[in-house]
C-alpha cells in the first residue's frame, strides 16, 4: 500500500525573485510538537456569487457601508501625521492611469510612506515598514488591506485584488481605499531580513497591526470619517498575512479573503525541500529536478487520474470536482503502468512511483512521523505553477531554501543564499526541521509563532461581531497543500460544533494550481461574494467560475485543453460539498451543475 494512501485512510538577484515570488494549519504551539496524524478526510463584469441563501439570524449582521467624496483634493493629505509615521510622496493618479482588464482604475489619491524606521542593532541595516495608499476621489465607504507575497519586500500597486486569475475588477476599480505595505524590509533586503528579529516579526504579523491604525486614520483624514466596512486579503503569502491577521486583530476586520493561503509556511516550505529530494532520486540531471518527472510523464499521470475520477462528478469534462472519492478510486501504483524497460513517456518506473507517491504524502522523520500533509491526486499536476514549485523553487536562491534556512530557523544561516540547492538535497528532517521551533536569546519568538495564526481555530471573537471569511485554494496548488486547508477547516468546524460555515467558507478549485493557472476555472470574484455576505447577509452558496479561454479579458491561460469552451464556467461549492452535473443542459455552464 502506497504512502499516500495510507496518508489518506547572488543576493541582488534573488532578492528580486523573493519579492516576486508566492509564498504553508495546525497548532500554534510554541513547541515542536510532531503529528503522527494524516489530515482528516462577460469581461466587462466580474463573474458574480451565485444563489445564496439567507445570513445565519444568530450572528449579528453588520450594516453596509456608505460612501464619501474626497474632501479637499489630494495635496491636501500631505499634512497628515501619525505617529512613527513618515509620508514620503502624495500625488493625484487621473482616471486611467492604471487599468484592470482593460478598463480605466477611477482617479485617486497616491499615499506613499513609512512607519517605525529604526536602525537594527544586528546587521546594521535600516529597517522601515514601506506602504503605499491609495485613496478614491468617490469613496465607497470600504477599505482592504492587500497581503502581498513571496517574502515580501516590494510595495506592490495598491489595487487589491479579488483573488482570482486574470481578474475583471479589483478593490480600487470598485472604490475601496487599498493599502499594500513591503511588510518591513525592502527587496534589496531580501532573504537577509530574517537575521534581525524584528524583521520577521514584521514580516510574519507586525506590518499589518502597525499599519491597520494608521491607514484607518488616513482614511478619516480623507473623507472626515473612518471606514464603515475593512476588509484583509490577498494570495499565497498574502493570503496567510489575511489568516493571521484573522487571529490577532479581530475586531479590526469585518471580511477576512484568503487565496491559497500559505498559512502553514514554515512548513510548507520545508515540505517542498522534501519534494526536491524526492525528485532528485529519479532525476536523470540532478540540475534540473524535471527530468525526474516530466511533462509527458505528468499528463500520462494526469490522464489516469481523470480515467479513474473525471465522472464521478456525473460528467467527463477534464475536472475532477470530487476529491474525496478520487482519493479511494486513484492508486498511482495501480493505475498508471509501470516500465518494464526504459522510461518513454508512457509509463513510471517503480522507483519513479514511489518518489513522487513520497511526495504527494509529505515530509516525515525517520520515525515515519508526518511533518506537513498530504496533497490529494488531481489532473492539474501538468501545469506549470506547479512544476514551477515542485523543481526549481524547491532548490532555487530565491524562494524555499533561503526562506527555510534564513528567514524561518533559528539560528539563521547567511551561507544558504550561495548553496540553496545543496541545503536543499542535504536538509534533515530529524536535526534541521526542529528549527523552525526553535528559540534563542536573541531570536525570542519562532517561526512557527510569527508566521501562523495563533490559536487558528479559535475564531470566536471575528465569529461573534458578524464577521465573515471566504478561503479559497486549487486542489493542484503546487506549495500549500489543499489537505492542510482541508484539516484546518475540519478542526474549525468541530470547534464551532459543526457551524463553522455560518461565518467561514472554504471553496476548493478543481485542476487549479498555485493562486491561479492549472487546468482549471480559476477567474472569480471572491471579494465581492465577501462585501456580499457581510454587508447583506448574503451567503455565498457558490461563486461561479469562468475558464480563461480565447478572447477572456482577464487574460488568456494557455493551459486550457482545446475542447473546453473558452468561457466554460463552474460553481465553486463550500467545502464539503461537489459541484455535481444535473444531468441534462450544457455541460459548459454552471447554472447546469449543483453544489451537492
Amino acid at each position: 500500500m502506497s504512502l499516500a494512501t495510507l496518508g489518506r485512510l547572488t543576493l541582488p538577484l534573488a532578492a528580486a525573485a523573493l519579492a516576486a515570488a508566492c509564498g504553508g494549519g495546525g497548532s500554534s504551539s510554541l513547541a515542536f510538537v510532531p503529528s503522527t496524524a494524516a489530515p482528516a478526510p462577460a469581461p466587462a463584469t466580474p463573474p458574480a456569487a451565485g444563489p445564496a441563501t439567507p445570513s445565519d439570524p444568530a450572528l449579528p449582521q453588520l450594516t453596509a457601508a456608505v460612501g464619501a467624496a474626497l474632501q479637499g483634493d489630494c495635496t491636501s493629505l500631505s499634512s497628515f501625521s501619525f505617529a512613527n509615521t513618515t509620508i514620503t510622496s502624495v500625488t493625484t493618479a487621473a482616471a486611467g492611469t492604471l487599468k484592470v482588464a482593460g478598463k480605466d482604475i477611477p482617479a485617486h489619491c497616491v499615499v506613499t510612506g513609512k512607519m517605525f524606521e529604526r536602525v537594527s542593532p544586528v546587521d546594521g541595516q535600516t529597517y522601515s515598514v514601506g506602504f503605499q495608499m491609495r485613496l478614491p476621489l468617490a469613496w465607497n465607504g470600504r477599505y482592504l488591506y492587500q497581503g502581498n507575497g513571496g517574502t515580501d519586500g516590494v510595495v506592490s500597486n495598491a489595487t487589491g485584488a479579488v483573488g482570482s486569475g486574470g481578474p475583471l475588477t479589483n478593490a480600487l476599480y470598485n472604490g475601496f481605499a487599498v493599502i499594500s505595505s513591503d511588510a518591513g524590509h525592502s527587496s534589496a533586503q531580501n532573504p537577509l531580513f530574517g537575521l534581525d528579529p524584528e524583521a520577521r516579526i514584521d514580516y510574519g504579523y507586525g506590518a499589518v497591526r502597525k499599519l491597520t491604525p494608521m491607514a484607518k486614520a488616513l482614511i478619516k483624514a480623507a473623507y472626515g470619517k473612518g471606514p464603515d466596512r475593512s476588509y484583509v486579503g490577498g494570495s499565497s503569502n498574502g493570503g496567510r498575512h489575511a489568516m493571521v491577521t484573522a487571529s490577532r486583530l479581530p475586531a479590526e476586520y469585518d471580511g477576512v479573503l484568503a487565496n491559497s493561503p500559505g498559512f502553514s509556511l514554515p512548513k510548507a516550505a520545508a515540505a517542498q525541500l522534501y519534494s526536491a529530494q524526492q525528485f532528485r532520486k529519479v532525476a536523470t540531471d540532478e540540475t534540473d529536478l524535471s527530468t525526474g518527472f516530466t511533462l509527458t510523464e505528468r499528463k500520462l499521470v494526469a490522464q489516469k487520474i481523470n480515467d479513474r475520477c473525471d465522472a464521478l462528478d456525473g460528467v467527463k469534462d477534464g475536472l475532477v470536482q470530487d476529491v474525496e472519492a478520487c482519493r479511494a478510486a486513484f492508486n498511482l501504483f495501480r493505475d498508471v503502468p509501470t516500465c518494464v524497460g526504459a522510461r518513454d513517456g508512457t509509463c513510471l518506473t517503480g522507483a519513479q512511483k514511489s518518489a513522487i507517491d513520497a511526495m504527494y504524502y509529505g515530509p516525515v522523520n525517520s520515525r515515519g512521523e508526518q511533518l506537513y500533509a498530504t496533497q490529494p491526486y488531481d489532473p492539474g499536476l501538468v501545469g506549470s505553477s506547479w512544476a514551477s514549485w515542485k523543481f526549481t523553487s524547491s532548490v532555487g536562491a530565491a524562494r524555499d531554501p533561503v526562506a527555510v534556512g534564513i528567514i524561518f530557523q533559528v539560528p539563521p544561516d547567511a551561507s544558504i543564499v550561495n548553496n540553496s540547492r545543496a541545503f536543499a538535497f542535504n536538509y534533515n528532517f530529524d536535526l534541521d526541521f526542529p528549527k523552525l521551533f526553535a528559540t534563542s536569546t536573541l531570536y525570542t519568538e519562532n517561526a512557527w509563532s510569527f508566521m501562523t495564526p495563533p490559536n487558528p481555530t479559535k475564531l470566536d471573537t471575528l465569529r461573534d461581531r458578524g464577521a465573515k471569511m471566504i478561503v479559497v485554494q486549487g486542489v493542484s496548488d503546487g506549495v500549500f497543500s489543499i489537505d492542510d486547508t482541508k484539516r484546518w477547516y475540519d478542526e474549525l468546524n468541530a470547534e464551532n460544533k459543526g457551524k463553522a460555515a455560518r461565518f467561514v467558507r472554504f471553496f476548493r478549485v478543481p485542476g487549479m494550481n498555485h493562486s491561479s493557472g492549472g487546468v482549471s476555472t480559476d477567474q472569480y470574484d471572491a471579494l465581492d461574494a465577501l462585501v456580499k455576505w457581510v454587508e447583506q447577509g448574503v451567503v455565498p452558496d457558490r461563486i461561479v467560475a469562468t475558464a480563461r479561454g480565447t478572447g477572456n479579458a482577464g487574460g488568456v491561460n494557455s493551459e486550457l485543453p482545446s475542447d473546453w469552451a473558452a468561457d466554460r464556467t463552474r460553481p465553486l461549492c463550500p467545502y464539503p460539498l461537489v459541484a455535481r452535473y444535473n444531468g441534462s443542459g450544457d455541460s459548459e455552464k454552471a447554472e447546469n451543475f449543483s453544489c451537492k
